[in-house]
């Protein structure tokens, strides 16, 4: 139960810019962050890409040119991404959201080296 002392950043404006497939997100902090569709997709915070354990993380390939179809809001601290490859299941909190945001080079960096050291590819 939260006290309401909880300082994470919270977005303040919320855009789906379905021509450039990207989310930006405006945080109380002023950041701002731009999230490819793509991006979004391979990070899902679901099962089905994370799995249960990071032993169990799952690679995504070929989501290069994924789609961003819908938002639904869940709560006050989340939103659920409708994708066109029909994935709907990754819940992406606030925080994981700026935290994605934040380290998104460092983060796609490594989704990039794990394709090419599994011989997969953006492409479908």
């Amino acid at each position: 139960m939260s006290d309401g002392s909880d300082k994470s950043p919270r977005p303040v404006e919320v855009r789906l810019n379905k021509e450039e497939k990207a989310l930006e997100i405006d945080f109380d902090d002023g950041c701002v962050f731009r999230y490819p569709a793509e991006f979004l997709r391979v990070e899902s915070p679901s099962a089905e890409v994370q799995g249960h354990s990071p032993s169990q993380r799952v690679i995504v390939p070929g989501k290069k040119q994924v789609a961003i179809l819908g938002l639904e809001p869940i709560g006050h601290y989340a939103l659920r991404i409708r994708f066109d490859d029909q994935h709907d299941t990754g819940i992406y909190s606030w925080a994981y959201l700026y935290e994605m945001g934040r380290d998104q080079d460092t983060i796609w960096q490594r989704y990039v080296e794990a394709l090419e050291s599994k011989g997969l590819s953006r492409e479908t």
